[in-house]
């Protein structure tokens, strides 16, 4: 379907509005998990690995399954999606306040409200760029922060809600407040393609172009039409065997105005299946021709070393800077942090800065003097290196400005569509992308249980760390050779191929 030209404005205004808020809700409990994290481990008295699975399957399968995603907004549209994805989501979260043990929570809290999550994303991002070109990049900017915010905001209201009405009743509030999911999705108006539907002719017209079906079908449908007819006329023959066997009864059948009629509704349809056997038989060539065509891009895609060591980036970041937002209120109780010292939840300030980071790397992103990608692997090198610092922190104060600077880095995410765009080019960017964002799932549900093993292992959180901020590191460091000038100089050093010459002997009239 092709929509109309994107309006940049009007009701644009409103779909931000309400994607805003449609993100603040749906993200602002999954991000802001680590204060439901201390909760289960002291209700369920599960070790810190186990326990950290459910965060990080919240986090993490929204993204594995993308792909299924974008099918889902792209068959039923924004609006259908993003209301069935609010009942999901809260009840989720409603359905979490009843877990009898952590089991429960991996399929209650990780998987259903993790694929809320991941469907309401999908559907707020496209409805947004329907409805804006030109200031598009400010409308998504916009609408990511409802995320951020939403991390500000929960960390301290679930805390307040968990020392009122327990875990089970902030679980149950925090499950009504989703339902407004629905009246957000309800404003989502679909961008249509035009007001008045195709007629009869042009539809059919334009199928089988669009397909390219039909374009040697005369041929085919006559070796279809024979094959039906063969298997049709020996039944007949049969038939009328059976009956008579001679002359008479045939000629019976040819002045019998009622047989006429039937031979050649019998034809009509015969010619309408070799139809339909031969537009299905093209589209599936078709579909096997585009997946074909899929997997030869995707290799074509890992072939760049930028890209290969992109995806690597991405990977290691998820594993070792994701674990900070979902650990570090328990960070702070392994530090011997007195509640009386946290001024601010230590994940608010992860939220409010991670907002700030969107804001401001995008801003610098829009410089023309700056690399985007040298920026990017600035941010993981200096994630890196904060994430190694903080078993060395060892009070509130250390803890919230090592809190705020890794807020402000894990922005980064704003910048990551340019630096994939610049890797790959704007023609290939919705499939790079895709594939990056399934390994930064894969990432997110890694990365926290990684780290609370480790602490399972040896008691302590410092080990834990230098692991995240090593990865981390590494990948910042693989992205930032494989991107050097100085890593293609062999390629170019090395002689072009002469050109081929080829020599005509021109003939001439006397």
């Amino acid at each position: 379907m092709e929509f109309k030209k994107s309006p940049d404005g009007g009701w644009g205004w409103v779909i931000v509005l309400v994607s805003f808020f449609t993100q603040f809700l749906c993200y602002g409990s999954p991000l802001a998990v680590g204060v439901l994290y201390i909760e289960w481990l002291d209700t369920f008295g599960e070790g810190k690995g186990k326990t950290a699975w459910v965060g990080s399957l919240a986090s993490g399968v929204g993204l594995l399954a993308s792909p299924v995603c974008s099918l889902c907004v792209s068959s039923f549209g924004a609006r259908p999606v993003t209301i069935f994805s609010g009942f999901m989501v809260a009840g989720g979260l409603m359905l979490s306040s009843f877990a009898p043990n952590i089991y429960f929570l991996f399929f209650s809290y990780g998987i259903v409200v993790g694929l809320g999550c991941g469907l309401l994303y999908t559907a707020t991002v496209t409805i947004t760029c329907q409805y804006f070109d030109s200031h598009r990049g400010l409308a998504l900017g916009l609408i990511s922060t409802g995320s951020s915010v939403g991390l500000f905001i929960y960390a301290a209201l679930q805390r307040l809600l968990i020392e009122f009405y327990g875990l089970d009743g902030c679980l149950l509030i925090v499950g009504a407040l989703a339902l407004n999911i629905l009246a957000c999705g309800s404003l989502m108006r679909p961008l249509e393609s035009s007001d008045c539907p195709l007629s009869e002719k042009t539809a059919l017209e334009s199928g089988p172009a669009q397909y390219s079906i039909y374009s040697e079908k005369e041929k085919d449908l006559e070796e279809n039409t024979n094959i039906l007819g063969k298997s049709y006329g020996a039944e007949e023959t049969c038939k009328s065997t059976l009956a008579s066997g001679g002359r008479k009864q045939e000629s019976l059948l040819h002045k019998n105005p009622a047989t006429v009629a039937h031979a050649k509704e019998a034809e009509t349809y015969k010619k309408k299946v070799a139809e339909q056997t031969y537009f299905c038989k093209q589209l599936a060539k078709r579909k096997w021709q585009l997946y074909k065509d899929y997997c030869g891009e995707t290799v074509a895609l890992f072939k760049n070393k930028v890209f290969s060591a992109l995806f690597i980036a991405i990977f290691l970041f998820d594993i070792g800077g994701f674990p900070p937002s979902l650990l570090m209120e328990d960070v702070a109780r392994s530090s011997n942090v007195k509640e009386e010292e946290l001024i601010m939840p230590l994940i608010s300030i992860i939220g409010i800065m991670t907002a700030v980071g969107k804001l401001l790397l995008g801003i610098l992103a829009d410089f023309k003097w700056i690399n985007t990608l040298y920026l990017y692997v600035a941010t993981l090198v200096i994630m890196g290196l904060a994430l190694c610092a903080i078993p060395f922190a060892k009070s509130y104060v250390t803890l919230a400005i090592l809190s705020g600077i890794l807020g402000f880095l894990t922005g980064n995410w704003s910048i990551f569509p340019y630096v994939t765009t610049k890797t790959v080019g704007i023609e290939k960017l919705a499939h790079a992308y895709g594939i990056l964002m399934f390994f930064a799932g894969l990432g997110n549900s890694l990365g926290p249980p990684i780290v609370g093993w480790f602490y399972d292992w040896t008691q302590t959180y410092d080990t834990a760390f230098y692991f995240s901020g090593f990865c981390v590191l590494l990948g910042g460091f693989i992205l930032l050779l494989t991107a050097l000038p100085s890593c293609n100089t062999c390629n170019k050093l090395l002689p072009k191929p002469a050109p081929s010459t080829f020599l005509y002997k021109v003939t001439s009239n006397v």
